[in-house]
C-alpha cells in the first residue's frame, strides 16, 4: 500500500460521503431555535416522507441507529408487557437485547441466519399471545438479507399489536412503503444509504403507535420522549438541541435522492449489488444466504474453507487501502466478508472492488482465474 492511494470506505455503513453533502456540513453553524434551521428542519421531512412511503411525522433524533432502536421500545412499552422480536442476525439480536434490558418480557422467533423472517411463523405467535410490539428488522446487514415487510404489516394492521421495524441499513437503498405495508414505528440511521456522517438518526411513527405514545403508563423516558419530540416537529423543532450540521447533510443527501429519482436510486442499489454478487460467485466466493432474500444495499460472500474471512479484510487494506467488513459475530466470524452497496457509489466502486478482491484472494494463494469476477460484474452491469 502506499500513501498515495485513495481511502475506500467500503462498508456496510458508515458509507463515503459525497462532496455535496460534505460542503452542506461545513456550512457555518446555524441557530438550532431560528429560522435558519427551522427551515432545514421542514425540508428533511417533506424529502424524507416518500423515502418512508409515509404521510406521517418523521423526527430526528441525535443519535446512532441503536439509540433510535431503544427509543422504540422505550415508548412503545411498559414494565411487564411482552414484545416479540424476530432474530436472523446480528442487530435483531440486538434489538431483543435492548428489550431485555428495559425489562420488558421478550419472546423471540429464531430464524436461521441467512434467511428472511416469515410472516407465518409470526402469525403463527400472534394468534397464540398477545404482544405490544413485534420488532423485525428490514435489512438485515450482519447477514445481507431483507425481510418483506409488507405480509408483516397485514397481520398487524387490525391489532394492538404496534409493528416495530429497524431499517438503519435499508432504508433509501431498499424499497418501503410504511403506509401501505402496515409498520407503525420505523427507524433509519444517517451513515448509511443516507450518505451523510453517523450521528443522526429519523424515526416515523403511525397514526396507531402515536396514541399509545401518548399515553403515561410506558418506561421512564425523558430524551428520548417521542411525545416531546412530535410536538417539537410540528414547530420544525426538536425538544432538545439539534444535530444542526447533520440536518444540514441529511438535508443536501435527501435532495440528491430526489434529483436522481428514487425509483432510479432502487434500481442502481439492485444493479450494484447483483453485480458484486455476480463477480464474487465467478471467483469462487458464492453469496450467503438465501437467494431470494438477497439484498441491495449490502453484499454477504462466504470465504473458501482454506481461508479466513479476516486475512481477506486485513489484506485488502493494506493492499489497497479498501475497507471492507468480516462477521461482527461468533457464528460468521472467518466464515464471511461483507460490502456495502449503498449510498454515493457507482459501477466503477464494484469492479475495483473486485479487482482489488481478486489480488488479495490470489496473494492468498485462492485458485481461480484472475478476470473473471471483474468480468462477471461488468457483463451483468451492462445487461442490466
Amino acid at each position: 500500500m502506499t500513501s498515495s492511494q485513495p481511502y475506500r470506505l467500503r462498508l456496510p455503513g458508515p458509507t463515503p460521503v459525497p462532496e455535496q453533502v460534505r460542503q452542506a456540513i461545513s456550512q457555518p453553524v446555524v441557530n438550532h431555535r431560528g429560522p435558519e434551521f427551522r427551515a432545514m428542519y421542514e425540508q428533511v421531512q417533506r424529502l424524507a416522507k416518500p423515502i418512508f412511503g409515509t404521510e406521517s411525522q418523521i423526527i430526528a433524533l441525535a443519535c446512532s441507529g441503536t439509540g433510535a432502536m431503544e427509543a422504540a421500545l422505550v415508548n412503545v412499552l411498559c414494565p411487564g408487557e411482552r414484545v416479540l422480536v424476530a432474530i436472523n442476525g446480528q442487530f435483531s439480536e440486538r434489538f431483543a437485547a435492548i428489550a431485555r434490558a428495559l425489562g420488558a418480557e421478550v419472546d423471540v422467533i429464531e430464524v436461521p441466519w441467512g434467511r428472511a423472517v416469515d410472516a407465518a411463523d409470526i402469525e403463527n405467535r400472534v394468534s397464540k399471545t398477545h404482544y405490544r410490539a413485534v420488532v423485525v428488522v428490514h435489512n438485515e446487514s450482519s447477514t445481507a438479507i431483507t425481510t418483506p415487510l409488507e405480509p408483516i404489516g397485514a397481520l398487524l394492521r387490525d391489532r394492538e399489536t404496534i409493528f416495530v421495524v429497524d431499517s438503519v441499513s435499508g432504508l433509501a437503498g431498499t424499497e418501503i412503503r410504511q403506509d401501505e405495508w402496515g409498520a407503525d414505528i420505523v427507524v433509519t440511521a444517517s451513515q448509511k444509504a443516507l450518505m451523510c456522517p453517523p450521528g443522526a438518526a429519523l424515526v416515523s411513527i403511525s397514526e396507531k403507535a402515536r396514541k399509545l405514545i401518548a399515553l403515561e403508563l410506558r418506561f421512564p423516558r425523558f430524551y428520548f420522549d417521542f411525545r416531546k419530540a412530535l410536538a417539537s416537529s410540528e414547530k420544525f423543532e426538536t425538544p432538545f438541541t439539534a444535530p444542526v450540521t447533520l440536518v444540514a447533510g441529511l438535508k443536501a443527501a435527501l435532495e440528491m435522492i430526489h434529483t436522481e429519482g428514487l425509483p432510479a436510486v432502487l434500481k442502481r442499489h439492485g444493479r450494484l449489488s447483483s453485480a458484486l454478487r455476480a463477480g464474487c460467485v465467478a471467483i469462487g466466493l458464492p453469496a450467503f444466504g438465501d437467494r431470494a432474500a438477497q439484498s441491495a444495499t449490502v453484499v454477504a460472500v462466504e470465504v473458501p474453507q482454506n481461508l479466513n474471512g479476516a486475512d481477506i479484510v486485513r489484506l485488502l487494506y493494506e493492499r489497497h487501502r479498501t475497507v471492507i467488513a468480516g462477521a461482527r459475530n461468533n457464528r460468521l466470524t472467518g466464515k464471511i466478508i461483507r460490502f456495502g452497496t449503498m449510498g454515493h457509489i457507482h459501477e466503477a466502486d464494484i469492479l475495483t472492488d473486485l479487482e482489488h478482491l481478486e489480488d488479495v484472494l490470489a496473494a492468498l494463494g485462492h485458485s481461480f482465474r484472475r478476470g473473471n469476477g471483474v468480468a462477471a460484474a461488468d457483463a451483468m452491469l451492462q445487461n442490466s
